[in-house]
């Protein structure tokens, strides 16, 4: 990029370009140099913008993790329109992208990130975190419907989902599971659940 040129947006061009590189190439790859690389400009922007490089995967964490609460209050919308197995099932396939599932590794990789995340407010794996307390919302809204038992442990439920639809979503070369493989374990999971 040359001096004197304006970049639009270079946060969001900083966190896609920071994406692409973690898809491709893996978190071990994933230096301020090859963000700024894969988004065309100097060094020196990523550094301009944020204090270090733990500052701008933190950010990058949370920005993306911020956008599960559409995704959140969608599905507690969504309680009681369909099945729960089917509206569960939809949510693990739309949370476990390639990018949340890299994001899980990156967390795992960097000291450094979960550091700085921590001090934000943000302990543990910020992503599937945020995935859980997604879940939690939309279940407790499906046992005040009735539609789950009422002494169905929603917190225990909601760490199962996320937990074996990660376990399903990752280190996997042959593409991401399909959807019967997604229902088989939310079916199990959710079994005990149901009013009988």
């Amino acid at each position: 990029m040359p001096t004197g040129v304006a970049i639009r947006d270079v946060r969001e061009q900083l966190f896609d370009a920071a994406e692409r590189v973690l898809m491709r190439d893996g978190a071990a790859a994933l230096t301020s140099r090859a963000v700024t690389t894969e988004a065309g400009c100097a060094k020196g922007v990523l550094h301009r913008h944020f204090a270090d490089f733990d500052a701008f995967l933190a950010d990058l964490v949370i920005d993306r993790a911020g956008r599960m609460e559409e995704r959140a209050a969608a599905l507690v919308a969504a309680a009681g329109t369909r099945t729960v197995i089917d509206l569960l099932t939809d949510a693990l396939t739309d949370l476990f992208t390639p990018v949340v599932v890299a994001m899980v590794g990156l967390l795992t990789f960097r000291d450094g990130l979960r550091a700085r995340l921590r001090a934000a407010g943000r302990p543990g794996v910020t992503v599937l975190s945020d995935a859980t307390a997604m879940l939690r919302s939309y279940l407790e809204a499906e046992r005040q419907a009735g539609r789950l038992a009422p002494d169905t442990d929603i917190d225990s439920l909601g760490l199962t989902l996320i937990g074996s639809g990660h376990l399903l979503y990752a280190n996997r070369e042959d593409g991401p599971p399909g959807e019967a493989d997604v229902r088989r374990i939310v079916t199990s999971a959710v079994a005990g659940a149901l009013p009988r």
